[in-house]
């Protein structure tokens, strides 16, 4: 038997409840982990509110990033050994697989042995934050040294993440963030340049930034009504990747921005990576992360640690936005 999270309902964080389960040996292709920590996502909230891009099938579990030690390998696995330190790389449905236990099944492809230097809370707080970024702005945007970025919701683990990676390559990241209350934690995190997005007017400070010229790529989870202005602050040929939806409000395409600047407006998700373990793209990403990592160029903001039985207050504290980072439950 072992304790994990599972909903019986879709809804609000009280619809999570932690029971005991028969877990199973792990099957062909899998890794069985004793859970220390695990990494809090948005993604996870959505479905177990039933909202995400697949619907939840009840009871369901669900989490992506668990970091621990191997306690069991399935048939014929190899390169993994018992009681080695990983951590899971998101890209699994979470109808069949789910991190939120103390120990949990997860495909092998999912699994990397991350640096020593990492603890298991940092380590629970690696991969969905960093190759989502690296996805969006190296490996498709090929964001480049001298060019400027600019982050929505940049206090998020995704939003760090992102500043950390622009400043490792030598681009510019503007930070943007509803209110001045986080400006100073953003730049101390290493945004060149803040931006209040309920307090200035975000064109004209990306304007005043760069010269007239505008910022490169846009890095936006939110969508709504400010997809207009990010199009508007992008320079001719600019890129705007949509990554998330947490605006409940409409999102026009602002047509006559995108074709007078010949605008990418492009659809993105992290597991346009992850769902394709073999490609080389993943690798890449992989071994990007792990190199920034190891060079101390990547380090994961931790907003906050909970214990596994305080599971439902984790994510009612992520959906009130007050964090700056990642938010990890410890197990």
């Amino acid at each position: 038997m072992t304790r994990v999270v599972r909903f019986h309902e879709t809804g609000g964080p009280d619809v999570l409840r932690i029971e005991d389960i028969d877990l199973s040996a792990p099957g062909p292709g899998e890794v069985q982990i004793a859970v220390k920590a695990i990494g809090i996502n948005r993604a996870e909230a959505m479905f177990r509110a039933g909202a995400y891009l697949e619907a939840p099938a009840l009871p369901a579990r669900l989490g992506y990033e668990a970091a621990g030690t191997i306690a069991a390998l399935g048939p014929d696995l190899t390169g993994f050994a018992i009681g080695q330190r990983v951590s899971s790389v998101p890209g699994f449905s979470m109808n069949k697989y789910g991190a939120y236990g103390e120990v949990v099944n997860l495909p092998a492809w999912s699994i990397v042995a991350h640096p020593d230097n990492l603890s298991d809370i940092q380590a629970a707080a690696v991969w969905m934050q960093y190759l989502t970024a690296w996805g969006a702005l190296i490996e498709i945007g090929k964001l480049a040294p001298g060019e400027t970025v600019l982050i929505s919701a940049a206090s998020s683990s995704v939003g760090l993440a992102a500043i950390q990676i622009a400043n490792m390559i030598g681009a510019t990241p503007i930070a943007l963030t509803r209110t001045s209350k986080k400006a100073d934690a953003l730049r101390a995190a290493g945004a060149a340049h803040v931006i209040a997005t309920a307090e200035q007017d975000l064109v004209a400070e990306v304007k005043a930034l760069t010269a007239g010229k505008g910022a490169r790529i846009a890095f936006d989870p939110v969508g709504g009504p400010t997809v207009g202005p990010l199009c508007e602050a992008l320079c001719f040929g600019g890129m705007l990747f949509q990554y998330g939806a947490l605006s409940p409000d409409p999102t026009p395409l602002p047509l006559f921005t995108v074709l007078s600047k010949s605008l990418t407006v492009r659809g993105y998700t992290l597991f346009e990576f992850t769902q394709n373990p073999d490609a080389p793209a993943l690798r890449r990403g992989i071994d990007f992360v792990l190199k920034g990592l190891a060079a101390g160029k990547l380090s994961p903001v931790i907003a906050k640690t909970f214990a596994f039985e305080d599971i439902a207050e984790a994510h009612r504290y992520m959906e009130s936005n007050e964090q700056m980072g990642k938010i990890v439950v410890t197990v």
